[in-house]
């Protein structure tokens, strides 16, 4: 199973792609709708990451994504203007993933 992103953000989307990890650059809700539903149509898509601002555009569409299709699982994550993360997030998810400290 493969991974996509689905970004409003180049610079997210330039680091996922350096990860290894193919995407596509979104800034409108029709956009939005048009990828996930080629993606739900796609076997091999196993995981999407969505930024948490794309994901605000279609929460009901992304609810029902989730609650009523087993794959592909969705996880939102915070880019680089991410609203959940504490100032040194990006130093805990490293610390968490590889266990240094950094």
């Amino acid at each position: 199973m493969q991974m996509f992103l689905i970004s409003d953000n180049i610079d997210t989307l330039t680091g996922m792609r350096l990860a290894g990890i193919p995407g596509v650059l979104i800034h409108e809700d029709f956009e939005l709708r048009q990828t996930l539903d080629k993606i739900l149509q796609k076997k091999e898509i196993g995981i999407v990451l969505i930024t948490e601002k794309l994901a605000k555009l279609l929460p009901d569409y992304i609810k029902d994504i989730k609650l009523n299709h087993r794959v592909p699982l969705i996880v939102e994550i915070p880019d680089r203007h991410g609203t959940g993360r504490t100032p040194d997030s990006i130093t805990g998810y490293v610390r968490e993933a590889i266990g240094l400290k950094i």
